[in-house]
């Protein structure tokens, strides 16, 4: 009980740091707006962005599946981060599963160069699969998907990679070891609809 009463009392001044952090960096940002220093009041607003993305980031994690199939979810490893609008890129939100040979991973890439890329590719039929059968596209929960297969040539094992553009949001969920049908399958309860409501 002291344990949980100590978790949960840290998590409120974190959540009050990070609120501290924002009101300061608002306050930042209108001073130096009046005062006419542009460079700086950017700057503070870069940083606003940056925390707002990392909390978009940290609500996008609680709805990521905790377990893939027998893989648990490395959650002490989630990583999110925001960049403002600086590097065009927003948001990046990373969770891992499983140890050793057999593992998987879900990113959603908020902004990123890559999705009109992929948006392109997926708008013209004849390109998007592969004769070679190592390039595919598929639907996953109504959205166009591009689905890359790797064997390894000494283990024969099969890594897939699935990348799944839904408006300025990429998630990309990647598993080794593993089959065609049991990647798509895991797509299917990722909540893609709710990520891309929360990160658009």
């Amino acid at each position: 009980m002291k344990n949980i009463f100590l978790l949960l009392l840290l998590s409120v001044f974190f959540f009050r740091a990070q609120a501290q952090d924002f009101s300061k960096n608002l306050t930042a940002a209108r001073t130096a707006y009046t005062a006419g220093n542009l460079g700086n009041s950017r700057f503070a607003m870069e940083q606003m962005l940056r925390e707002i993305d990392a909390a978009i980031g940290k609500d996008i994690l609680k709805l990521l599946p905790t377990k893939m199939d027998a893989l648990t979810a490395n959650t002490k490893d989630d990583n999110t981060t925001g960049s403002g609008s600086t590097g065009g890129m927003g948001l990046f939100v990373q969770r891992t599963y499983g140890t050793g040979a057999k593992t998987a991973s879900i990113d959603v890439i908020n902004n990123s160069p890559l999705i009109n890329s992929l948006n392109t590719f997926l708008a013209i039929p004849f390109v998007g699969n592969s004769g070679d059968g190592k390039q595919k596209v598929v639907k996953v929960q109504g959205y166009k998907a591009v689905l890359y297969k790797n064997e390894d040539t000494e283990t024969k094992k099969v890594n897939y990679d699935l990348q799944i553009p839904m408006q300025n949001t990429l998630v990309n969920l990647k598993m080794d070891d593993t089959k065609e049908a049991d990647i798509l399958r895991l797509a299917d309860t990722i909540p893609l609809e709710k990520i891309a409501q929360l990160a658009k």
